[in-house]
């Protein structure tokens, strides 16, 4: 998939939102691409404090040994289009502060504790 199918993809199979300057997290359906049922994938962001958000990461409610090459690949670049989907709510490009790529962000630890 190229990236704008990717989008497309992502857009049309939100499950949940809940993004705040302070992370959150965004739930997508993969029935239509891993073809069963009933799986999700969530991206989302902890806040590490002082106004500073910490790496987007991932949770999947099925086990990838299940899926076959041509589901991880297909999986891998949903999983990275969703982080940057989600990066660029939670990029703040209004606040010279804030700003930060998503490499940058990446490079974060996930949580404060």
């Amino acid at each position: 998939m190229n990236k704008q199918q990717i989008n497309k993809y992502i857009q049309d199979n939100i499950i949940k939102e809940d993004i705040s300057y302070r992370g959150g997290g965004i739930e997508i359906g993969l029935d239509s691409l891993l073809k069963t049922e009933g799986c999700k994938m969530t991206a989302y962001q902890n806040y590490l404090g002082g106004g500073m958000l910490g790496s987007i990461n991932n949770s999947y409610n099925f086990d990838w040994s299940e899926l076959n090459e041509k589901q991880k690949k297909d999986l891998e670049d949903v999983t990275d289009g969703l982080n940057r989907y989600f990066h660029n709510f939670t990029n703040h490009d209004y606040n010279e502060w804030e700003v930060t790529t998503f490499e940058e962000c990446q490079r974060r630890s996930s949580s404060a504790y």
